[in-house]
């Protein structure tokens, strides 16, 4: 049995969107389902609810497992597997690593708020 996921992303940070864009159409995931989550503001804020705080990094749905943060990108880029695109074929291969993730992503939520601070744009999704 296959498992069903769900990506929720920041739409207003531009690495996000990138992420999020080269998963639905480059990934070959075939049972993915990308959320922006600035235009699912009732969703986001059930997961909130839940102590699952987009603002802290992307939100993975895999059935009924919920993976945030690190271990969400951790756990979609291991369903990964021969991307017809370099960048994702990249990132896929860095972020199969659990000790990789976790060191590099406190990075990425920073490049995150300062690209949204450069913009203009709430943090806070909520």
């Amino acid at each position: 049995m296959t498992s069903n996921y769900t990506f929720i992303y920041d739409g207003e940070c531009p690495f996000c969107n990138h992420f999020a864009e080269l998963l639905e159409i480059k990934s070959k995931i075939t049972n993915i389902k990308i959320i922006d989550g600035r235009k699912n503001l009732t969703l986001i804020k059930s997961l909130l609810a839940k102590g699952y705080d987009l603002d802290k990094g992307a939100i993975l749905l895999k059935d009924e497992d919920i993976f945030h943060g690190a271990d969400a990108i951790n756990t979609i880029c291991k369903q990964i597997n021969n991307p017809s695109n370099s960048l994702l074929f990249l990132l896929s291969r860095l972020f199969r690593s659990n000790k990789r993730t976790n060191m590099i992503f406190p990075l990425l939520l920073r490049a995150r708020r300062f690209a949204l601070i450069s913009k203009g744009i709430s943090i806070s999704l909520v």
